[in-house]
C-alpha cells in the first residue's frame, strides 16, 4: 500500500488536530489561571509524598533557559517551532500515527506557553516532583504536552525504523 492509499488517522487530519489542540490549550490556560489566582507564589503545597503545588514564574524557556533574553525573541523563537512541527505534520505520511499525535501534542504545548508570555510576561510554573534531598524542575501542563508529544515523535521513528527493517 502506497502512501497516498493509506487511510488517514485521527491525528493525521486538520480537524480533529485543531480541534484537539484547542482544548488541550484552553485545559493548560485554565488550570493556569486557576493557579494564579489561589495558589500562594513560591509557597510548596503538598499534595501527596513527592508531588506538590508550587507556583512560581519561567522567564526563559525550559528550565529557564535564555532567560536573559528579550521576551519577544522568546515568542518568535517559540512561533518558528510551532511553525516547523507544522511543516513536520504535513510531510509525515498518514500512516504515523504517533508521530501525529506527538506533533499535536508539542503544537498544543507550545501555544499555552506562548499565550503565558504574551499574557503574563512569563510562563506559569505550578508542578513540583521532589524528595527530601532532591527536586525536579517546576513545569506545566503545556510543558508536559511538549514531553508527552516529544516522546511520541521518538517512539513513532522507533517503530518506523523496525517496520521498516522487517519489511526488508
Amino acid at each position: 500500500m502506497t502512501t497516498s492509499e493509506v487511510k488517514p488517522t485521527l491525528f493525521s487530519r486538520p480537524l480533529p488536530i485543531f480541534v484537539f489542540v484547542v482544548l488541550a490549550v484552553l485545559a493548560d490556560q485554565l488550570i493556569k489561571i486557576a493557579v494564579e489566582a489561589y495558589l500562594p507564589l513560591q509557597e510548596m503545597v503538598p499534595v501527596i509524598p513527592f508531588l506538590a503545588l508550587y507556583r512560581t514564574y519561567n522567564l526563559g524557556v525550559a528550565f529557564s533557559m535564555l532567560d536573559h533574553l528579550d521576551s519577544s525573541f522568546i515568542i518568535g523563537m517559540r512561533v518558528l517551532i510551532v511553525i516547523f512541527v507544522l511543516w513536520l505534520w504535513r510531510r509525515t505520511p498518514k500512516d504515523r500515527p504517533f508521530a501525529h499525535a506527538g506533533f499535536a501534542f508539542i503544537i498544543a504545548g507550545a501555544f499555552g506557553n506562548i499565550i503565558d508570555k504574551l499574557v503574563y510576561g512569563h510562563v506559569v510554573d505550578y508542578i513540583l516532583f521532589y524528595t527530601q534531598t532532591w527536586s525536579f524542575a517546576v513545569f506545566n501542563l503545556a510543558d508536559s504536552f511538549i514531553t508527552v508529544g516529544a516522546g511520541c515523535v521518538i517512539l513513532d521513528e522507533i517503530l518506523h525504523s523496525r517496520r521498516k527493517e522487517s519489511a526488508k
